[in-house]
């Protein structure tokens, strides 16, 4: 590398350091966020309970169902548990038809879901379903079914809903495209049901999931050891995190029923929108300009911070920034016999597009650790249109991409490191590790983005370099299928439990009752 694009590469690495002190004042201001949200809403961090009051342990049993409308695609899948911490999973995934997005009404769409579960269970389980619809026959059940015999179902719904139990939730606003006014304000799980029941399916719409809590669940089921998953994080195209806290923390009211036995609920934290005042996050140029161009300025800051959906573009704007230096020659041949640059980036080239540069080539370039760098400056042609990137202009990029990545990495421990503390799980007399479960293409394929994450756990305050060796991440399976799954058998387990305190309160009623209408000598007995 020339002197003069080493130094202005360096220049702009600088500006993405994220120090030690940085970290720690980042888990300080998330633990006051953290709390904020957990005593009253509308706080940054939004802390929305889910009803979700308990973490499977790997033991459970039973077949259960999940749908996840998660965008332009709908899958419905069944879920076999085998007790032993792996489960089968059968699934169909089907594109929702683009007229039902912009439906009128909103049971043009859930008359389409509940159709595809239909199908699938003709398909994926005929015998039970046959069975069910014989059963049902002869059934003296309210709704035709008795309630041993229905499919418990997990309903992942990716859009903004205000929940008020575990399986009820109105819709807040369609985003993704989908535009059915209608349905907003809705109980959506309400609005499947219905349809589900006009088609007579042996199916129970149990549990409203949040993929996020369903990663969460779908780890503590898989995940080795005795104790159960402290959190789920996605970091994947966006980011966001559910942990375990304590009912007690919880301070703001919460509407509905819930089973407070356990003592604890599953948080939704919605951490995209940490800090959206900037009192601690950094804020460079590049990350300015990213949110004044984004269509939400302001808000999930974070996110903008950390997810793959960003990362690429603020990685775009630092190397566009270096090309427009007056100081080097950054992807530009000088003509000769003059002093003038002539560009080596064809006019098409998605450099000079918002967007254009995607998170993959951030780890191909970490990935690549040749001497002349050959594969990067290979991607860097055939995805940016660079006509013969050198191995020293290949590597300002690399150092660039490289900072913006771990910069994410060290605000991605700063969330779970916060929770962690928040939780006081490693003061706890354990050898067990604290479990996190995570998901998303950065934790999967961007190489060494736990490890740096666990390196900055090291360093926080409550935490050290003894607390990181306990911490263990581990990758989720399918919280959208196997975690919404899960979520429904927790939900069928409240119910019962509810049906069961609710049977013991009726006898200890009767007993009462009758105890109070035995006569003493000379009175006559009573019962109201």
């Amino acid at each position: 590398m020339t002197n003069s694009l080493v130094e202005e590469t360096k220049r702009i690495v600088a500006q993405f350091e994220y120090t030690d002190d940085d970290v720690n004042k980042g888990v300080q201001e998330f633990l006051r966020q953290m709390n904020e949200g957990l005593q009253k809403d509308g706080t940054s961090l939004s802390q929305i309970p889910t009803y979700v009051t308990g973490v499977p342990n790997g033991t459970e049993k039973g077949l259960y169902m999940a749908v996840d409308l998660g965008g332009t695609n709908f899958r419905v899948c069944s879920v076999h548990l085998n007790g032993d911490t792996t489960f089968d999973l059968t699934f169909n995934k089907v594109a929702i038809p683009k007229e039902l997005m912009v439906a009128k009404t909103s049971k043009e769409l859930f008359s389409f879901l509940a159709k595809q579960i239909e199908l699938f269970l003709k398909e994926h389980h005929e015998e039970h379903f046959a069975e069910s619809i014989r059963r049902r026959k002869n059934s003296q059940a309210a709704e035709g079914y008795e309630e041993v015999h229905l499919f418990q179902l997990g309903f992942t719904f990716s859009f903004p809903v205000q929940q008020f139990g575990i399986n009820k939730g109105s819709l807040i606003r369609w985003t993704k495209g989908f535009d059915i006014p209608d349905a907003v304000g809705k109980d959506v799980c309400a609005l499947l049901q219905e349809e589900i029941d006009l088609l007579h399916l042996p199916v129970k719409v149990a549990a409203l999931v949040n993929d996020t809590v369903g990663t969460l669940m779908a780890r503590s089921y898989a995940s080795p050891g005795k104790t159960g998953t402290l959190i789920g994080a996605i970091f994947g195209t966006g980011t966001n995190g559910a942990y375990v806290e304590k009912i007690a923390n919880l301070q703001k009211s919460v509407d509905g029923d819930y089973d407070k036995s356990t003592g604890d609920m599953v948080i939704n934290t919605e951490w995209g929108s940490f800090d959206n005042q900037l009192n601690v996050l950094p804020n460079t140029p590049y990350d300015a300009k990213l949110d004044r161009d984004s269509v939400n300025p302001g808000i999930q800051i974070f996110e903008k911070r950390v997810s793959g959906m960003f990362l690429g573009e603020i990685v775009r704007l630092a190397i566009v920034d270096l090309c427009d230096s007056p100081k080097v020659s950054l992807f530009k041949d000088a003509n000769s016999g003059d002093t003038k640059f002539s560009t080596r980036v064809g006019t098409d080239s998605e450099l000079f597009k918002q967007w254009g540069l995607d998170s993959a080539l951030m780890s191909i370039a970490a990935a690549d650790i040749t001497p002349e760098l050959s594969q990067l400056r290979k991607e860097l042609e055939s995805q940016l249109h660079i006509r013969s990137p050198s191995v020293e202009e290949a590597q300002a990029f690399k150092d660039i991409s490289y900072a913006v990545g771990r910069r994410a990495a060290r605000l991605s421990a700063v969330a779970l490191g916060g929770i962690v503390v928040q939780s006081g799980k490693l003061k706890e007399n354990t050898d067990e590790p604290l479990d996190i479960g995570a998901d998303g293409s950065l934790v999967e394929f961007y190489p060494k983005f736990r490890e740096m994450i666990n390196e900055a756990f090291g360093i926080i305050e409550g935490i050290g370099p003894e607390g990181a060796q306990r911490i263990r991440i581990g990758l989720a399976q399918d919280g959208s299928g196997v975690g919404a799954a899960l979520i429904a058998l927790v939900a069928a387990n409240m119910e019962n439990k509810g049906m069961w305190d609710s049977l013991v309160a009726l006898k200890n009623d009767v007993v009462q009752k009758l105890s109070s209408a035995i006569p003493t000598p000379g009175e006559s007995a009573s019962l109201t």
